[in-house]
């Protein structure tokens, strides 16, 4: 995918969960939606309701299930209904001119910056807490 900016925002939703880096929710009007495909599959959180998985496309690159939505959040977090997340695991990210660090394991999205510290939840040992 090389140099494409998928997205740009000055307006995205921090949100913090117990043992966990933030992440980032971007505004849809900030993400080029034609880089965007569906994907199959859907996750359930107890907190935030049903995440649908999107694709990354450019060109005939396919980065699969790189950002997450909630498309009908439950009530303490409608403020994500319209907004993007991304796995910095799967896409470059950065907040203010400094790239993201992805938080360790495969399932979680968080965004490590120089300033945030752990211990995270997502690696090997670090499920039940």
């Amino acid at each position: 995918m090389g140099r494409r900016v998928v997205a740009d925002t000055r307006a995205s939703l921090r949100v913090l969960e117990t043992s966990h880096p933030p992440v980032f929710y971007l505004p849809r009007q900030d993400v080029r939606e034609e880089f965007l495909r569906p994907r199959p599959g859907r996750t359930h959180c107890e907190w935030k309701g049903t995440a649908s998985y999107w694709d990354v496309v450019a060109d005939d690159v396919v980065v699969p299930g790189a950002a997450w939505s909630y498309e009908q959040p439950l009530a303490p977090y409608e403020a994500l209904r319209g907004r993007l997340a991304f796995y910095p695991s799967a896409v470059r990210c950065t907040v203010d001119g400094e790239v993201v660090v992805a938080q360790e394991g495969d399932f979680y999205g968080g965004w490590i910056t120089p300033e945030i510290e752990g211990p995270f939840k997502g690696g090997p040992g670090t499920w039940d807490w």
